[in-house]
C-alpha cells in the first residue's frame, strides 16, 4: 500500500539535500537588492537639509507620498552616523509628547511628574541621534499642540533632548494626507519648510544601485565671525527698510500653516545665511533655506537685499572707472548703474560726472547695451551749463537713439494692436 507524503512547505527542504531554506534564499536576494553605495553628487535639496540639520534647525520635508521623504531621512542618517528614531506623530496621544503622570510617594510635596516615553529615553542615553517625526500632517490639532515643546524647546515630560539630537519632520500636503490637517501656524513657524520633490537621474542612477551622498557642509573657521556679521547685517537691513515684514501671519489657513515671516523665523533665517555664508553654499540652496524659513514673498526680497549687500561701491567705481570690475547678471549691473548715477546726483562735480560717463561707457561695451539707456539719460540731466560735454556721450549717443526708436516702434505696434480690437 502507498505511503502518503505531504507536500514540501516552502521553508521545508528534503532530508539530506543540504540545500538552504527557500526563505534563507529569498533573505539573500532582499540583502542584494538592499545593497546599494553613494557617491557624491550635486543635489540641491538634500544640500538645503543637511546645512539646515547643521544649523540644529527643526526641518519640515513637503512631499507627495512616495516622493522619498523616509528613505532620504534613512539614508541621511546612516551617512552621518547618527542613530534614527522614527515617531509617527498620527498614532500618537498628547500625552505621549508631552509626558505621562507618575504619582509618587507624596505628591503633594514633591509634585506629580510627567514620564517621558522610551524613545525619549533611548536618545537622551545616546546623547546624539536624528529625531524623526513622520506623517505630521495628519496629526490631530491635539498632537500637533503636544509637538510644540518638542520642536521649539526640545522637552518631552521632564527629559531635555540632548544637543547631539536633531529633529526632522515629514509632511504630506492636506490634499494627498489620509485624514490630513493643515499645520497649526505656532507649530509651522517652528520649522525651515523644504518641499521634496523627485529628480529623474537621481531616482533611475538610485534604483541602479546609487544614490547621492549627503554630507554635513564644510564651515571654514575663519569665515564664522563675518558670517556672523553679514547674516545680522542682511536681515536687520532688510526689516529696518521693510519694518511691515517682521511679522505678516497669512489670511489663509493653507498658508499659515507653512512658511511665514515673524521674529522666530527670522531669526531662522538668520542662521541659515550665517551658516550657507560660512560653508560657501550656492545660491539654489540659499533660497530653499530663506524661503522655507520665511515664505516666499520676504525670502525673495531677502535674497535681493543679499545681492545688493555684494554690489560695488559706486564711490570706489567712481574713484576709478577704467578697471571698474562690474556685476555680469543684468539686474545687479543695472542696479550698479543706477546707484553710480545717483552718487553724482547727491554729490555733483564735473571729475565725478565725466567719470559716471566713463563707466556708462564700459557697460556698453561690456554687457547688454540697453541696461545704459536709463542711467545715460539721467546722468545727461545733471549737466551743468559750464560742464563740457566728454567724448563718451558720443559713443553712447547711437545706444540711446537705437533704443528709444525701438520704445517708439514697441508703443507703435501696440498702439496699432489695441485700435484693430
Amino acid at each position: 500500500m502507498p505511503t502518503y507524503t505531504p507536500p514540501l512547505s516552502p521553508t521545508t527542504t528534503p532530508s539530506g539535500s543540504g540545500g538552504p531554506a527557500q526563505l534563507d534564499v529569498a533573505d539573500d536576494l532582499l540583502t542584494l537588492l538592499r545593497d546599494t553605495t553613494t557617491e557624491p553628487r550635486p543635489d540641491t535639496q538634500l544640500e538645503a537639509l543637511t546645512l539646515a540639520v547643521a544649523a540644529d534647525l527643526p526641518v519640515l520635508l513637503w512631499g507627495e507620498p512616495g516622493i522619498g521623504k523616509t528613505a532620504a531621512l534613512t539614508q541621511l542618517a546612516a551617512t552621518l552616523d547618527l542613530p534614527l528614531t522614527t515617531v509617527i506623530a498620527s498614532v500618537h496621544e498628547p500625552s505621549d509628547f508631552s509626558g505621562l503622570p507618575v504619582v509618587g510617594d507624596d505628591p503633594a510635596e514633591h509634585g506629580v511628574p510627567m514620564a517621558p516615553p522610551d524613545w525619549a529615553v533611548r536618545l537622551v542615553r545616546a546623547g546624539r541621534g536624528l529625531l524623526f517625526l513622520d506623517e505630521l500632517s495628519t496629526a490631530p490639532p491635539a498632537v500637533q499642540a503636544a509637538l510644540l515643546r518638542l520642536v521649539l524647546e526640545r522637552r518631552i515630560g521632564a527629559l531635555r533632548l540632548p544637543p547631539g539630537v536633531r529633529i526632522v519632520a515629514a509632511a504630506n500636503p492636506r490634499s494627498s494626507a489620509a485624514d490630513g490637517w493643515e499645520l497649526s501656524p505656532p507649530l509651522a513657524n517652528r520649522f525651515v519648510h523644504l518641499q521634496w520633490v523627485h529628480d529623474h537621474d537621481v531616482v533611475v542612477r538610485g534604483l541602479g544601485g546609487t544614490w547621492p551622498r549627503a554630507a554635513l557642509p564644510r564651515l571654514a573657521p575663519e569665515k564664522l565671525p563675518e558670517a556672523v556679521a553679514f547674516a545680522r547685517r542682511a536681515v536687520c537691513g532688510l526689516l529696518s527698510a521693510r519694518p511691515r515684514l517682521v511679522h505678516q501671519l497669512p489670511g489663509s489657513e493653507t498658508r499659515r500653516g507653512g512658511a511665514w515671516p515673524s521674529p522666530r523665523s527670522w531669526e531662522t533665517a538668520l542662521r541659515l545665511i550665517a551658516f550657507a555664508t560660512a560653508a560657501d553654499s550656492s545660491r539654489e540652496v540659499l533660497s530653499l533655506l530663506v524661503r522655507g524659513a520665511v515664505g516666499d514673498g520676504p525670502g525673495f526680497e531677502l535674497l535681493a537685499s543679499l545681492d545688493r549687500m555684494d554690489l560695488p561701491d559706486p564711490e570706489t567705481l567712481l574713484a576709478d572707472p577704467a578697471n571698474a570690475a562690474l556685476p555680469e547678471r543684468g539686474d545687479l549691473r543695472q542696479a550698479v548703474l543706477d546707484g553710480v548715477v545717483d552718487a553724482v546726483h547727491r554729490k555733483p562735480d564735473k571729475s565725478r560726472w565725466e567719470a559716471a560717463w566713463a563707466l556708462l561707457v564700459r557697460a556698453a561695451e561690456t554687457g547688454a547695451p540697453d541696461l545704459v539707456v536709463v542711467p545715460a539719460t539721467t546722468l545727461a540731466s545733471l549737466r551743468r551749463a559750464d560742464w563740457d560735454v566728454p567724448e563718451a556721450i558720443e559713443r553712447l549717443t547711437g545706444t540711446v537713439s537705437l533704443s528709444r526708436r525701438a520704445d517708439r516702434a514697441a508703443a507703435r505696434a501696440a498702439a496699432a494692436t489695441q485700435a484693430r480690437r
